[in-house]
């Protein structure tokens, strides 16, 4: 089955969410073609060629922007089938269906995902087995020096992105994945990870996001795929998520990851009061945040904090805390100014 795959929005990378379901149906024999709205705008001639489509959800923006797509779509062709599929792609479904979707993969679904591209019925499916994913297949995307880079000094990298595991063990109260995988963690086989790096070092990558939600979920395999990328590219730059509770438990590993490349690391600190910690499950303290910076500026690793400053329980107070705490850090110059204004939805 000719099928159409689109991204709208996977913060400024290269899709994944494209490319992964691309390599599962080019194995079962469809054709597809894989575009990035955020690029470019959707092609009437790609949406008359495809027999089935399929938009990647993978996050909040994502799915708002994927049900315009899909409106779009249904009033040239309202026979044609339209999935979701990520992370979102089981939110406002009733919403979704009005707007043209008939079918809602989340979680490791994309075997079932196969299974409705060659029979679409429709479907709302939420898998958590494991699974064996193919490497993805990045061919009909647009070339990575058309999406973001890392400005180090004067210097422009190429970036790519890649995920060696899925899911999350925690269960962050404000965070989406909990109620998809509820705890449970997935991790790519570090073959398919390796493999799937080294392809994007081939296309130009000088740097590579490790996109897991927390990359020390599972620390023997997230060092194992990290130092073979490393082996086969010793010049690549790294950057990861890990959680604060993992960069002091792992601590006496923080200078091994700068010896393999990582220049930054993303924490989500989200607040600097214990209570609202307490609230949102963080698993950290303020204090602990104080340590985590400390420890990996040590390591000679930038940290990169994320905030979620307006919750339901911020004060005034709070908010010149947070002013404070970056000011005693010297963390100005290592966030967005988007951090300062987030809320929690």
């Amino acid at each position: 089955m000719r099928t159409l795959l689109l991204s709208t929005y996977e913060l400024g990378h290269q899709p994944l969410g494209v490319a992964g379901p691309a390599a599962e149906l080019k194995k079962a024999g469809h054709e597809v073609r894989g575009r990035d709205l955020s690029l470019d705008g959707l092609d009437r001639e790609d949406v008359d060629w495809a027999e089935r489509v399929v938009i990647s959800v993978p996050m909040h923006t994502a799915r708002r922007l994927g049900g315009e797509v899909a409106e779009e779509i249904h009033g040239f062709d309202a026979e044609l089938p339209i999935a979701f599929h990520g992370l979102y792609g089981t939110v406002s479904t009733t919403e979704a269906a009005a707007q043209g979707v008939q079918a809602f993969f989340a979680g490791e679904s994309e075997d079932d995902l196969v299974a409705w591209v060659g029979d679409p019925q429709p479907t709302e499916t939420v898998r958590l087995g494991r699974r064996a994913p193919s490497v993805p297949d990045r061919s009909g995307l647009p070339p990575l020096d058309r999406y973001a880079r890392l400005l180090i000094a004067d210097e422009e990298r190429v970036a790519g992105y890649v995920e060696a595991s899925r899911g999350c063990r925690h269960r962050c109260r404000h965070c989406p994945l909990p109620a998809v995988y509820d705890g449970r963690y997935r991790v790519v086989p570090a073959d398919v990870v390796v493999a799937d790096a080294l392809q994007q070092v081939e296309a130009g990558a000088r740097h590579l996001t490790f996109g897991d939600p927390d990359f020390l979920n599972g620390p023997a395999h997230a060092f194992r795929v990290l130092r073979a990328v490393h082996e086969a590219s010793p010049e690549t730059t790294f950057d990861l998520t890990i959680k604060v509770e993992h960069l002091l438990d792992q601590r006496d590993r923080l200078d091994e990851l700068a010896e393999l490349g990582v220049v930054f690391i993303v924490s989500a600190f989200e607040h600097t009061d214990d209570d609202v910690l307490e609230i949102l499950d963080k698993g950290h303290t303020a204090l602990e945040m104080s340590e985590a910076v400390s420890l990996v500026s040590e390591a000679g690793i930038e940290l990169r904090p994320t905030w979620l400053p307006f919750t339901p329980w911020t004060t005034p107070a709070h908010l010149a805390d947070l002013v404070r705490f970056l000011a005693d850090h010297g963390l100005w110059g290592a966030i967005e100014p988007i951090q300062l204004t987030i809320r929690l939805l």
